[in-house]
């Protein structure tokens, strides 16, 4: 037929072809969100029942047998469990013939050994924390807070639990505890890989505030990885550092960082300024520029959400580390005011308007946050 090429049929069919394809695969993933919350729930159990912390004691492989009888647990449905989080590749089976429940035995694998519970690398806190009742309630109002058009409405936590987090957390020591014992998780892993992969960033800081720093865990980590830090400050709310963790090289002072910094050769805020919106960061920073000497700078690990990079031209790795950024940020839509996760330009702005006019930015090997580095005009 005039006007129609034989490579217009084929690239037709191809996109047919694609477009089933499409179809096919979108009806399998729906089911990941529907299901979605399934894992959480599973991996929050198994911490609960400390299946990963009863394998590593055990020292070896364990069977099913032996892991229900020390969890004391129905073997049956613990059985269930762990196919489901085989499957997820959190714990690896492998087959033994002399084994006569089920044939296998099970053993740990990098994964699982962050559910233990008292491991140096342990995550198990943050996914309790996570998953606590006070944290999962405001999720289901988060298209509401979408739909709000006053800044002022009251964020998915407070229409949930009736305050803010902050408040939340100071008339409830429990809950405070574990958001202090989920940051440390989170400072356990990220200190580490910045002592590994930045750390000249503390070249010449003889004294140090961590402003926010919970309980102290960041602080620790530094002093003993930069001997020559010879003072840190753990600063944050009173109710906070009344419970913070006693270590040598570091003195605990409450406060509030809008009204004042203690003050140091550099100001450290780890996942701090991410809980707040533009104008409260600028306050912060400018309390944190008031603290230190002229020649002194403010270092910052917060996630940098890149928005200009073509996917197909992004290593995997950095595609997934972008993800776990827009997890975060759509957490402080559920659980802060005016809290989120920033571009590279969203962080110029506040530096700029802080008075920060230089500013370094580095990636973070292992780790999901960057290192800023901001240094007063």
């Amino acid at each position: 037929m005039d006007g129609i090429q034989e490579g217009d049929h084929h690239d037709e069919l191809t996109l047919r072809l694609n477009e089933k394809e499409e179809e096919e695969r979108a009806r399998i993933d729906i089911y990941k969100y529907v299901f979605g919350f399934v894992e959480m729930a599973v991996v929050k159990c198994a911490i609960e029942l400390g299946i990963a912390d009863t394998i590593e004691s055990h020292g070896r492989p364990i069977s099913l047998l032996d892991l229900s009888s020390a969890l004391s647990c129905n073997p049956h449905n613990l059985h269930r469990i762990m196919r489901f989080l085989v499957n997820r590749r959190i714990f690896k089976e492998i087959k033994n013939d002399t084994v006569n429940d089920k044939g296998c035995l099970y053993v740990q694998t990098s994964l699982s050994r962050l559910l233990i519970k008292s491991g140096e690398r342990s995550m198990a806190s943050f996914v309790l924390m996570e998953s606590s009742n006070p944290m999962l309630a405001p999720w289901h109002g988060l298209s509401a807070r979408v739909k709000a058009e006053a800044t002022d409405a009251l964020t998915p936590f407070e229409a949930a639990n009736g305050v803010d987090v902050w408040s939340y957390a100071a008339a409830n020591p429990d809950h405070s505890q574990l958001i202090n014992e989920a940051m440390a998780c989170n400072a356990r892993v990220t200190v580490a890989a910045i002592l590994n992969g930045c750390l000249d960033v503390f070249d010449g800081v003889g004294s140090i505030v961590d402003v926010g720093g919970g309980n102290g865990t960041t602080l620790q980590l530094l002093v003993k990885g930069c001997p020559w830090i010879n003072q840190g400050i753990n600063f944050d709310l009173p109710h906070v550092v009344s419970v913070a963790l006693k270590s040598d090289g570091v003195v605990h002072v409450g406060g509030d960082m809008f009204d004042s910094v203690p003050k140091a050769d550099a100001a450290f805020l780890m996942w701090v300024l991410h809980d707040w919106g533009d104008q409260e960061c600028i306050q912060i920073l400018k309390k944190c520029k008031e603290a230190i000497p002229e020649k002194g700078k403010v270092i910052i690990v917060e996630s940098v959400i890149e928005n200009n990079k073509l996917e197909e031209n992004v290593m995997k790795k950095e595609l997934e580390l972008k993800d776990v950024g827009l997890f975060l940020d759509m957490t402080m839509m559920a659980h802060t005011n005016k809290g989120k996760e920033r571009s590279l330009d969203e962080w110029v702005y506040v530096l700029h308007q802080a008075g920060f006019t230089r500013y370094n930015v580095r990636s973070i090997d292992g780790a999901v946050s960057s290192v800023i580095e901001a240094f007063p005009a």
